[in-house]
């Protein structure tokens, strides 16, 4: 529950402290003295986006915290995700800067604004006149059977709903990439095809490189082999070696006569024998040296294939080809892969959505079975409120296709009157019906919630007499499981409250300012009296509003 509420520098508010009690609260004052303020206020704690035009003082920053009792509500498990300290008691702050920056703190540490959201959701129902309008929506209506069902399935169907969601995502993800891999399929099979016929090997380019340039020039070698051979051997003593025996002939006629000249012959000998070593290895060359114009052309179309295939593919080596052939390799196992993925996926749907559809249906039922609920609970509530002869009833159509809140069309139809069709709420609901029709359904939902405190932001809007009469009833009755904080123009709600705050607008320093103060019992007479009359007020009024107070 709400236990205190600090605001400073917030609008007409310069600085105000307002401590709660249990049960029922209802705030007064006329209209435009700030009575909104408030929720504007508790609106920033719980998330909402700030604006420095709030600021009353420019030049100052604008705070507002409040104490929550929280035990009891589970909450731990929250607080363990945004890694925060927990405590039963709960401290929440906000604080808007002049400089348009905003802090939140939660239990006086630094949080963002998505925990204070979280945290809103827990602890605090607000209800404005406008939110009235969402009575009208079909989610809203959706949900508000969802709640009164006794074991509604929907938290089971959501999660089958998530996992059908998100496999169907997958799988349309894989189609599409599938249906992109059938479009270039056939040509990496014909390119993965044409590669493997190459029979191609690393090293096989550069030898036949040097075979190609050998036979291109292999007849001109074998001449040029051919004269050497004739030059260093020739016939009689015109060539190399001959004459080279010769020479070493005359040298060695004359050895013995000078010490110089035996190591001109050994010079000579080896110059035959390196001369001689050469004629072999000319003739061994041109054994090995055969010119093939048969051969030529076979290495010649085998480079030709090479390059094709390089141009082809954009690459200068064979080794990058065999890089290209595998890489398309593995392209054509992950598509066959991946059509065995797309067909797991598609069984693992049609699984999922059998699961989800049967608890789709028992959805359904729980919502026909809550919808009974809803007529029978809400016609006593609604005859307090005189509309003794209205019925609403819970249409339920299948919707279209299935979403995350089932496969069902939640419509309420209402009639105001005995013996009328019912038609949907939004066509025949008045202002002052729906706003206590909201009343009843919230006093039917509170009672399943575990909600601790609900502000009601002039829900009695359209009502008088002996209706607001009853409509304060309800709401003592709901603060009798929860505390009910009302904002009311109405003395006959007023008077039904166990605690009266009075919101009042006075003039300082040349500025409107908003005040709130707690009323006394006698002060809280004296206002339900002025609310029925006029200020000051007459003794019948002060009479009327003790019998008011007294009949609660």
């Amino acid at each position: 529950m709400l236990k205190t509420l600090h605001i400073e520098n917030y609008a007409l508010i310069r600085e105000t402290d307002i401590a709660f009690d249990k049960g029922f609260v209802v705030i007064t004052g006329e209209t435009g003295a700030g009575k909104s303020i408030l929720l504007g206020a508790l609106g920033l704690l719980l998330g909402q986006r700030a604006d420095t035009q709030v600021l009353s003082d420019k030049d100052s920053k604008c705070v507002v915290e409040a104490t929550f009792d929280i035990a009891g509500l589970g909450l731990e498990p929250l607080f363990e995700r945004y890694d925060a300290d927990y405590d039963d008691t709960l401290i929440l702050r906000r604080e808007i800067l002049p400089s348009a920056k905003s802090r939140a703190f939660v239990n006086d540490s630094p949080a963002n604004l998505q925990f204070l959201k979280e945290l809103g959701a827990h602890i605090l129902d607000i209800h404005s006149q406008y939110q009235t309008l969402t009575l009208t929506e079909s989610t809203f209506q959706t949900q508000l059977l969802d709640t009164l069902a006794a074991d509604s399935p929907l938290p089971q169907y959501q999660e089958l709903y998530r996992q059908y969601s998100a496999l169907k995502h997958e799988l349309e993800k894989l189609t599409a990439q599938d249906a992109e891999n059938n479009k270039a399929r056939d040509y990496n099979l014909f390119l993965y095809n044409e590669l493997c016929a190459a029979h191609l090997d690393a090293d096989e380019q550069h030898e036949l490189e040097e075979e190609a340039h050998l036979l291109e020039h292999a007849e001109t070698i074998k001449e040029a082999l051919g004269r050497v051979a004739v030059m260093c051997d020739g016939q009689e003593d015109d060539g190399v070696v001959p004459r080279l025996s010769a020479s070493r002939s005359a040298l060695q006629q004359v050895a013995p006569y000078h010490d110089g000249i035996e190591s001109l012959c050994s010079r000579l000998d080896s110059c035959l024998i390196e001369v001689q070593d050469i004629l072999s290895e000319v003739a061994s060359l041109d054994d090995r040296i055969q010119y093939s114009p048969e051969r030529q052309a076979e290495v010649n179309e085998r480079l030709d294939l090479i390059y094709r295939l390089q141009k082809k593919h954009g690459v200068d080596s064979i080794a990058a080809l065999l890089d290209i052939r595998q890489n398309l390799e593995r392209q054509l196992q992950d598509a066959d892969s991946l059509d065995d993925r797309i067909r797991s996926l598609m069984e693992q749907v049609d699984k999922i959505f059998a699961q989800m559809q049967k608890c789709a249906d028992s959805l359904t039922a729980s919502r026909r079975k809550a919808g009974v609920t809803l007529e029978k609970q809400l016609m006593p509530v609604l005859s307090q409120v005189g509309m003794g002869s209205a019925r609403i009833v819970a249409d339920i159509a299948p919707a279209l296709d299935y979403g995350p809140m089932g496969h069902d069309t939640v419509r309420l139809l209402f009639n105001a009157n005995y013996g009328g069709v019912p038609r949907p709420l939004a066509d025949v609901a008045s202002g002052g019906e729906l706003s206590r029709l909201m009343l009843a359904i919230k006093s039917l939902v509170t009672r399943r919630s575990l909600l601790p405190t609900i502000i009601f932001d002039e829900i009695d809007s359209g009502v008088s007499g002996d209706i607001s009469v009853a409509v304060g009833v309800i709401m003592r009755h709901m603060a009798g499981h929860m505390q009910v904080i009302a904002i009311s123009h109405l003395p006959q709600i007023a008077a039904k409250a166990g605690q009266h705050f009075k919101v009042s607008k006075a003039v300082e320093d040349k500025a409107t300012i908003s005040r709130i103060r707690q009323l006394s019992p006698d002060e809280h007479v004296t206002e339900i009296a002025v609310m029925l009359s006029s200020n000051p007020p007459t003794a019948a009024a002060l009479q009327t509003a003790r019998e008011l107070i007294k009949d609660k």
